[in-house]
């Protein structure tokens, strides 16, 4: 309860509230636009973060995070538009009550929905966290070894079409996360007589050029923009939500918050599949089913309450055990290790009072989404209407001067160009970037988990990886991480939930 208090305390700081608002607006902003994503916001915003100290720069990207995921709903609602995938359901609801000229109800409904989901997983990741990171204490070279693996495993889930797809860009991220000096012999590999590449790619423009540049390209071989959608009126509507609509509401937010949480904390469920599940499921307990689909404002807000209650779970297995819970957090991942810390145990002992200012942090987020959001309504459908012809400079300025400040290197710059390039390519393929940034985090820990493991066994490695309780219980996982993506794909059709595309998993 101290760390608690004294997390608070220190978050009453200019610089801290500045990245916490400022993350939050910023992440709206790049959620709102389409075509943009959270995942896009976090890889690009990552090096502003490089001044900061560990606390302020991770409050920072968990509020981007946070406000992408809404953000996406304006323009679902507004222009029928998902911002990002996991306001795909909300479109269903929202845009029909703004066909009714009750657009800013829905916006409001969606604002308030979308706070109270953050703030309830905010509480679930303060309570259920710490107790959580206790478990990688027992964790030895077979265990990492084994995690690692896991978290592989996932790439299968981090795809929507094609398992093999994300198999391959798996193998693409751990073939870049091998170039360098080798961890055990020391001698380098793959440099191919490029004295920059002996310390390996650089992390940080790889990450820019796969999920920013990669996505100016995209939108600038699309050449289009909101302005060639109808933009509804939001109304003469009040926006905010009076209490007794909240009072319809709060069963369906409740129930659609605890079911974002728990797909939350699967690895690579993600929250298109919440809302979706979340929407499911308030249309099934609802009195009036027959209204879903009309411009119901139960629709909106089950599914929003369940997309921003995935953030919050997502960073359960992030914060705890280092396995990203969506393609966001596994960009998270990149700018946790940046500053230095290693998610487990040491970030709730020796690093408590920056995690702890970062749960607390993010559950401030939600107030301020909410706030933000409340007051903006009215100018938010100018958002949506910036052409992306004026998007794309000032992304790629942003990309250049990112890659650029990080080692002060044209060479990493030349990194970021060449992984955009590629992140285009596999997307327009039906490859998807996210299982490259796991093979590039999880491969080094793999492999070093998997030599130093080898070397203890002594001759006898099968005994030494089957002998520990953990182990076996992360084998079990990752057998049940590999069947997952047939289990997901019969649940899809059960529940009538549309397959993701290839640019999925961005929340």
């Amino acid at each position: 309860m101290f760390l608690i208090f004294q997390a608070l305390f220190n978050l009453f700081n200019l610089q801290t509230i500045i990245a916490l608002v400022g993350g939050t607006i910023g992440g709206i902003v790049i959620g709102a636009l389409p075509g943009l994503s959270a995942t896009m916001g976090v890889a690009l915003l990552i090096p502003l973060t490089f001044t900061m100290n560990p606390a302020q720069a991770l409050i920072m990207l968990a509020s981007i995070y946070a406000g992408a995921v809404y953000g996406g709903s304006i323009s679902a609602i507004l222009i029928h538009t998902p911002g990002t995938p996991a306001s795909a359901a909300t479109a269903i609801d929202g845009y029909a009550m703004t066909k009714k000229g009750l657009g800013g109800k829905a916006l409001g409904v969606s604002t308030v929905s979308s706070g109270i989901g953050g703030f309830i997983s905010g509480l679930a990741l303060l309570l259920i966290a710490p107790p959580l990171s206790k478990i990688s204490l027992m964790f030895g070279p077979a265990e990492y070894f084994l995690l690692a693996v896991f978290g592989l495993t996932i790439i299968g889930s981090l795809v929507g079409d094609s398992v093999v797809k994300g198999l391959i860009s798996g193998v693409i991220g751990l073939l870049v996360g091998s170039v360098g000096v080798d961890i055990i012999s020391g001698y380098p590999r793959f440099t191919f007589g490029l004295t920059p590449l002996e310390s390996g790619i650089s992390f940080i423009p790889a990450l820019i050029g796969l999920f920013s540049m990669s996505q100016v390209l995209t939108l600038s071989a699309q050449n289009k923009s909101a302005n060639a959608v109808e933009i509804g009126s939001l109304g003469n509507v009040r926006v905010t939500p009076t209490l007794k609509e909240l009072k319809n509401l709060w069963i369906t937010i409740l129930r659609s918050s605890i079911i974002g949480i728990i797909v939350g904390m699967l690895p690579g469920a993600g929250g298109d599949i919440a809302s979706w599940v979340g929407y499911n499921e308030a249309k099934r307990f609802s009195k009036e089913p027959h209204k879903f689909g009309t411009g119901n404002p139960e629709g909106v807000a089950a599914s929003e309450a369940a997309n921003n209650a995935v953030c919050g779970g997502a960073l359960i297995p992030l914060l705890t055990l280092g396995i990203p819970g969506s393609a966001t957090t596994a960009v998270m991942l990149g700018g946790i290790m940046i500053q230095g810390l290693i998610p487990g145990r040491e970030l709730f002992t020796k690093y408590a009072d920056v995690t702890y200012m970062l749960i607390i942090g993010f559950i401030l987020a939600q107030l301020v989404l909410v706030i933000v959001g409340l007051a903006a309504a009215r100018y938010l459908p100018i958002i949506t209407r910036v052409p992306s012809k004026y998007l794309a400079p000032i992304i790629i300025a942003l990309c250049v001067i990112g890659s650029y400040a990080i080692n002060l290197s044209l060479f990493d710059v030349g990194v970021m160009f060449f992984f955009g390039l590629l992140g285009y390519y596999m997307k327009k393929n039906g490859f998807h970037p996210a299982p490259v940034v796991l093979g590039i985090i999880l491969g080094p820990m793999a492999e070093k988990g998997l030599r130093t493991a080898l070397q203890l066994a002594q001759g006898n490695p099968f005994r030494y990886f089957l002998t520990s309780p953990l182990s076996d219980i992360l084998i079990a996982l990752i057998l049940l991480s590999l069947l997952s993506p047939i289990l997901m794909e019969r649940f899809r059709r059960n529940q009538n939930i549309p397959t993701e595309t290839s640019d999925g998993m961005d929340a």
